[in-house]
């Protein structure tokens, strides 16, 4: 046997196939390598992820001796996956994990426990349901009321406890020898468990949470529409052409095994998230064949009230009378649901007609939804409607270029329309002309959400630029951070983000935040951020230009100071001293200073415009031209270090409340441990880190090196570029 844990044998051989979970697989991992008190293995089988997965199970595998890491030859799917693993494993037990899924705290131990003091053949432990959301919900198993140990004609209610492998632990011995296989495909899970109860003469129940069961927003078998899900009926085959008929109470345990196996299939064909309508009429179809085909001699229990009508249906063929019952049952519901809304709407009606000129605009915008969309318009926007800027401005101008067949028009705040470039399209945000282009255009672009009333239209494509490599968690990484959250409207953060198309990201790690972060149905391109572009391709003489236009002399030295605004400590700001950190920089120095700090700053110091050496450029158009003149960056925990890396000029982390915020905010990694440059965390340090020039010796730049290589790779001055031609060429 293999050895695991100082050189014991492993009692239980973890078995996980991975494939494209790379937001999840940390923490599933984690949760069974985080008892060292349980000799284990895990044998970990990367199915040919194209997400970066492999790299994580490769570094586990670097410094654990317990991870096993296989790889498929090629992608084969959940089953051959598991198999690979059975193959390999050297436990006495066997427990198969999936790999969006996370196990419990002190599960593995007590397993362990249960398996030395009774010694049993499979171990069945409890689940929780763990919504994306943040909702959970209990099992219905009724785990207490079982014998302590039990063959499945003893206690055959372990017939409905749910039909998974990962909530079972089996001995190896027993399920090699019931020569089980999985196959491709889904509902595998159906004959395994059912021919590894029938084989086990010792089970026993532990009635304790041990899963935490992920049910994800997309990707999920239960929730993907096709016609995958006929694979239950050669699944339950599987059972009955298999089943001993000579075994002890085998009569009774065919004819419990038919009920649950009909009951399934009404699971499935009364599932909208499963079976599209021109499916539903086959499926039937199948349902009956298969109850005529394994119906036993000996009749079956029958269930009362409605599920008992649904199973004579079936039985009968009667797909009709079914499909009546079924929209009969669901016109009931909508009569209850239109009657609650009217009454809602009633409720509204005062606000309705206090709204006016908007609720007209409203009715006009839905009216316009009922128009062709106009196949060359593109809506662009930024920062809810300030202006031409970010990566979308970035796309627009590139587009200009490589689409022209493309009519690219801004919207735009009445208060910011001088700050358009001269020439750009624009509508003003909230008019008649917003709303129409609005409901016409086949592209819209942002780098924030577009407001909750916006209709993702069929054919429409919608792009989410975002503004930013995310530091802080967003979306429903916030919830593990009350303390810290703006928007506690999870569900509503889900919805805008379901209109995406496509997700553009900076690099890996941003797209694996935002997968997890927002998990939704969009492609991500990983190309950069085309606002960088501008920052790849700088030439020393744009730059010189850039500085000239500022007013900064030759051999000046410039610090750009950019702090990220606290939202969840409204009027905070950092201690800073605009008059020491300039003098500290240099006897010539300038200081820009250019964030949300100054609209927190009142009163905290002398205002920036009456010190020699020091500028207020909040106000400034363009953020790209204060990195192109600046010498190095001082920021916090603002996204601006990410886009400066691409300049490959020093930056220094000045973090003075990094541990409360980390705490209270939450953020996707250490910035202070894996810094882009120096790190301070009080004022004297900053100035001595600016005074002694530490901002650029040897330690600054290596550290500055390794965060380019991680962030900043993909900025080649070439995001735009790719954008365009996925989006509006390919």
């Amino acid at each position: 046997m293999a050895e695991s844990g100082g050189g014991r044998s492993p009692l239980i051989s973890f078995i996980v196939p991975v494939f494209n979970v790379r937001p999840y697989l940390r923490q599933c991992l984690d949760s069974i390598l985080a008892d060292e008190s349980v000799p284990i293995e895990l044998i970990a089988i990367d199915d040919r992820s194209t997400d970066g997965s492999a790299d994580i199970l490769a570094e586990y595998a670097a410094r654990d001796p317990r991870v096993v890491l296989l790889t498929m030859e090629r992608n084969s799917g959940q089953g051959p996956a598991r198999n690979h693993g059975l193959a390999a494993a050297t436990g006495d037990y066997v427990w198969f994990v999936d790999s969006d899924d996370w196990l419990a705290d002190g599960i593995v131990a007590a397993v362990a426990a249960r398996i030395a003091h009774l010694d049993p053949d499979v171990v069945v432990i409890d689940h929780i349901r763990a919504h994306w959301d943040g909702a959970v919900d209990r099992s219905v198993n009724r785990f207490a009321e079982a014998p302590e140990v039990f063959a499945l004609r003893e206690w055959p209610q372990a017939i409905e406890i749910l039909h998974t492998p990962w909530n079972k632990i089996i001995r190896r011995s027993v399920l090699l020898a019931t020569g089980f296989e999985f196959k491709t495909g889904w509902y595998e899970d159906v004959p395994f468990t059912y021919r590894v109860l029938l084989a086990a003469d010792k089970i026993t129940l532990l009635d304790r949470i041990g899963v935490n069961y992920r049910q994800r927003r997309i990707g999920a078998a239960t929730r993907t529409v096709g016609e995958g899900h006929f694979a239950i009926f050669p699944n339950w085959s599987e059972v009955f052409d298999t089943f001993d008929d000579s075994r002890p109470g085998a009569e009774k345990l065919r004819a419990l095994l038919f009920r649950r196996m009909i009951w399934h299939f009404l699971v499935v064909r009364g599932n909208d998230d499963r079976l599209p309508d021109e499916l539903r009429g086959r499926f039937f179809d199948e349902m009956t064949a298969y109850y005529h085909r394994y119906l036993p001699a000996g009749g079956y229990p029958v269930p009362g009230g409605m599920d008992g009508v649904k199973h004579r249906l079936v039985a009968g063929g009667r797909q009709r009378t079914f499909q009546a019952l079924r929209f009969g049952f669901r016109r009931a519901q909508e009569a209850k649901a239109t009657g609650e809304v009217a009454a809602r709407a009633g409720r509204r009606g005062k606000r309705a007609a206090r709204l006016g000129r908007a609720a007209a605009l409203r009715a006009y915008y839905h009216a316009e939804l009922r128009r062709p969309m106009d196949p060359h318009l593109a809506l662009f926007a930024a920062y809810w409607y300030r202006g031409h800027a970010c990566n979308p401005a970035a796309i627009y101008e590139k587009a200009k270029e490589l689409a022209p067949g493309v009519r690219g028009v801004w919207v735009v705040r009445r208060d910011k329309v001088g700050t358009l470039p001269p020439g750009v399209p624009y509508v003003i945000a909230g008019t008649r002309a917003y709303f129409q282009a609005l409901a016409r255009a086949t592209y819209l672009v942002n780098n924030v959400n577009w407001p909750n009333y916006v209709v993702k239209r069929e054919g429409s494509t919608h792009v989410m630029t975002h503004h930013g490599t995310p530091l802080k968690v967003m979306g429903l990484d916030q919830r593990d951070y009350p303390g810290g959250v703006q928007d506690a409207d999870f569900a509503g953060q889900m919805r805008r983000a379901d209109r995406w198309d496509y997700s553009i990201t900076a690099n890996a790690f941003t797209t694996q935040m935002w997968e997890r972060a927002y998990p939704c149905r969009y492609r991500t391109l990983e190309t950069g951020y085309p606002r960088n572009d501008r920052l790849a391709l700088a030439t020393p003489e744009e730059v010189a230009q850039v500085r000239a236009s500022l007013g900064i002399e030759p051999g000046q030295r410039v610090v750009l100071y950019a702090a990220t605004h606290r939202e969840h400590l409204p009027g905070y700001h950092p201690p800073f001293d605009p008059e020491r950190v300039r003098a500290a920089a240099g006897p010539d120095a300038v200081l820009l200073m250019r964030s949300h700090y100054f609209h927190d700053r009142r009163g905290a110091a002398p205002d920036p415009v009456d010190l020699p050496g020091v500028r207020d450029v909040s106000g400034h158009p363009s953020v790209e031209d204060l990195y192109l003149a600046a010498d190095v960056l001082v920021t916090d925990y603002s996204s601006v270090m990410f886009d400066y890396a691409v300049l490959d000029r020093p930056i220094v982390i000045y973090a003075p409340d990094w541990e409360a915020y980390r705490m209270i905010r939450g953020v996707y990694f250490d910035v202070v441990a894996e810094p882009p440059g120096a790190v301070a965390q009080t004022l004297d340090d900053l100035c001595d880190v600016l005074s002694t020039g530490a901002f650029e010796n040897d330690a600054a730049t290596k550290a500055r090196a390794e965060f380019r290589r991680r962030f900043a790779t993909l900025d080649d001055g070439h995001a735009a570029q790719r954008v365009v031609e996925t989006v509006f060429r390919g």
